[in-house]
């Protein structure tokens, strides 16, 4: 169980910087959401996977360690503040600059004609 949960965590990193690595801002904020999942998942799972044991010591033989609990419903709040902050980042952005490429420019298509200049633009 551990082999595939770690899998898990592995796959959702690697798709969240796959779409992190995207030039549009909708993709960076699902590629930054999927990492912050990935890093709770991690964060969870270091604890030790248990099924069925209390976090309160005395209450059953096993028990989970609740440390990684409380530091995943910390990291789920602050994941929950930085992406609300990139979505109103990029909608700003796209209002501003009328696309949503990260670096505000659309990139050059290299497959691209060159434009042939006509008799009004010389």
């Amino acid at each position: 169980m551990e082999a595939l949960y770690a899998a898990c965590v592995g796959l959702m990193t690697t798709c969240g910087i796959f779409m992190m690595l995207r030039g549009h801002t909708f993709t960076l904020v699902m590629g930054l959401l999927m990492c912050s999942y990935a890093v709770n998942l991690f964060l969870f799972g270091s604890g030790g996977l248990t099924l069925d044991a209390p976090a309160i010591l005395g209450q059953a033989k096993q028990h989970a360690d609740p440390l990684p609990q409380a530091l995943v419903l910390t990291a789920i709040v602050i994941g929950f503040a930085m992406t609300a902050f990139a979505v109103i980042l990029a909608m700003r952005g796209r209002a501003d600059l009328g696309n949503d490429h990260v670096d505000g420019e659309e990139p050059m298509d290299p497959l691209a004609k060159p434009s042939v200049p006509t008799q009004e633009t010389k």
